[in-house]
């Protein structure tokens, strides 16, 4: 059985196979009908057979097992009885992954290539995560990303039993949520007039207006789609940088006594613009009342605010932000950004939600957040004290001095698993940005460094992929970028590995990832081949950024 992720346990029972037909039903308790939904949908379209309501004890069983923690599953599979037993929901939903992947990957087609010859392998299987936080940073700022594929690329992560998907919507270069009590944001943010090709030192650009944006419903059919398939949807408003496009949505949230914010377009560059907000109390509250949409259409515990790469030039150069910093006694530019973000921290705690930023969050000291009465009582160690989380991305030191301190991480580390990085050295490689991370580099990822131990360690709650799209501009590129990489990702992040890289059964996982390749195939999914790209996917003449040698372990 060429499981990925590879479970905690499965052992193969071939004098035990339980044949597939027309009658062949599908049962489940009311608190497991999503998984039961799925599957059913899943299944039917894939072999034509109906798999109706059954009896317990029959057929294809999901079961309630409260003795198994809420994401673990087992499954035992006899002659005319598949039991698929879960904790929880969540757990319900991975065990259905698993079941479909035991039938091949012919179970990926959305319409039947044959209607006969489905057999379930006798096999039992144990299996839960590693960590509860599984995620994929998706982002659909700097290049939009239509609603369509952003449900498919739902579905390939619930394939891969990823359980977070991190949206991206706002940035320098686009706004992408609407907002209904500001609706420049969408109307003038989430357009810009051309893009940068590559780098920018290539210096190339297209002629191409470029935009989009999802309405509220479309959030909501996105979240609802994930929540179904066992992810949760975590939205990233930035501030109080990457946020010139909303400055030229509404030019006051700039520094007006610097420049004409009223003369600024979203961005056309990649990269940081200077183009941050001031940070007056009328801004502060702009950005409460973004948050409050924010909040009724994400349902997430986290909300992420961004707090990286804000430069300074402009708080330094105007006379109403240094007037803003002496009237709150702070010592400098840098002290008030960390304000910004302690107040957005304790306006989160306040409505039961816990603020997520990036490890720049860090510097000046996390907010002193008191969790509001009948939110988080079943935690009382977090009364008091700063619930915010720390995406550590600059390398793996910023996740350590957070978990040191007590707050909660998700590793996501530049150097190691940002995917818009290039896949492998030399001239065919797409606009080649970054190290060259192969895939059995990402295999050998280890989210918990070395330096944490205890409780310091178990505050590493998980850890992210990160896809950053300044050279991706369609679900093609995305697939390429991503995958298999994300694949190998997914065992890090889901499976019982050891814990020291070069004790993992690399080659194992390449003679799984062999059969595995059959399904991406199913699904569509425009992987980079293992001996490079395909002549479509290569973008000669297009610059990039590639960096020589190995990354820095910081």
């Amino acid at each position: 059985m060429d499981l990925i992720p590879a479970p905690s346990s499965a052992v193969r029972r071939p004098d035990e196979d339980f044949p597939l037909d027309a009658a062949t039903t599908l049962t489940a308790p009311p608190g497991l009908a999503d998984a039961e939904r799925w599957l059913r949908g899943a299944l039917s379209a894939a072999t034509g057979l109906p798999f109706g309501p059954g009896r317990p004890g029959a057929g294809v069983e999901l079961v309630r097992d409260d003795r198994l923690a809420a994401e673990a599953y087992r499954i035992a599979v006899r002659p005319g009885h598949a039991r698929l037993a879960a904790g929880g929901p969540a757990g319900a939903l991975w065990a259905a992954q698993t079941l479909r992947q035991l039938l091949g990957p012919d179970a990926y087609r959305r319409s039947p290539l044959r209607r006969e010859g489905w057999v379930l392998p006798g096999a039992d299987i144990a299996d839960a995560p590693r960590f509860g936080w599984r995620g994929v940073l998706l982002d659909v700022a700097r290049h939009f990303l239509p609603k369509s594929d952003v449900l498919r690329f739902v579905d390939l992560l619930a394939v891969h039993k990823l359980n977070v998907l991190h949206l991206h919507l706002t940035d320098d270069q686009g706004w992408r949520v609407e907002i209904k009590r500001y609706p420049r944001l969408t109307g003038r943010g989430a357009w810009r007039e051309r893009s940068m090709v590559g780098h920018r030192a290539g210096r190339r650009r297209d002629d191409r207006p470029h935009g989009g944006f999802y309405t509220q419903d479309d959030l909501r059919e996105i979240v609802a789609y994930a929540a179904a398939r066992g992810i949760t949807v975590v939205p990233e408003i930035d501030l109080p940088g990457h946020t010139q496009a909303a400055v030229a949505a509404y030019p006051e949230l700039g520094n007006t006594d610097v420049v004409d914010t009223a003369a600024l377009g979203v961005w056309t560059d990649w990269g940081v613009s200077h183009n941050v907000l001031n940070a007056s109390e009328e801004t502060l509250r702009f950005f409460e009342g973004v948050l409050e949409e924010v909040l009724e259409l994400f349902p997430s515990e986290f909300i992420h605010l961004g707090g990286d790469e804000c430069p300074k030039e402009q708080w330094k150069d105007s006379a109403a932000v240094q007037a803003r910093i002496r009237e709150l006694g702070l010592a400098d530019e840098d002290e008030l950004q960390s304000h910004l973000i302690r107040h957005f921290d304790r306006w989160l705690a306040e409505r039961g939600r816990r603020l997520i930023g990036w490890d720049e969050i860090l510097e000046g000291g996390l907010a002193i957040a008191t969790t509001p009465k009948g939110a988080g009582a079943e935690r009382p160690e977090a009364w008091g004290r700063s619930r915010a989380v720390v995406s550590s991305w600059r390398g793996f030191g910023g996740g350590i001095a957070a978990a040191r301190a007590g707050h909660d991480v998700v590793m996501c580390p530049e150097q190691h698993v940002y995917f818009d990085h290039r896949q492998a050295d030399g001239p065919e490689e797409p606009i080649p940005i970054g190290f060259v991370r192969t895939l059995e580099d990402v295999y050998r990822f280890e989210p918990v460094p070395k330096q944490l131990d205890g409780a310091a360690a178990r505050r590493v709650i998980g850890t992210q992929a990160n896809l950053w799209s300044e050279f991706t501009d369609s679900a093609r590129d995305i697939d390429y970028r991503a995958f298999p990489r994300l694949v190998a990702f997914a065992e890090v992040a889901w499976s019982d590995l050891p814990v020291e890289p070069t004790e993992r059964d690399f080659a194992g996982f390449e003679r799984r990832l062999a059969v595995h390749l059959g399904v991406l195939d199913a699904l569509g999914v425009e992987y980079r081949p293992a001996d490079g790209p395909h002549p479509w996917q290569r973008r000669p003449g297009v610059a990039g950024r590639p960096i020589d040698g190995p990354p820095p372990v910081r």
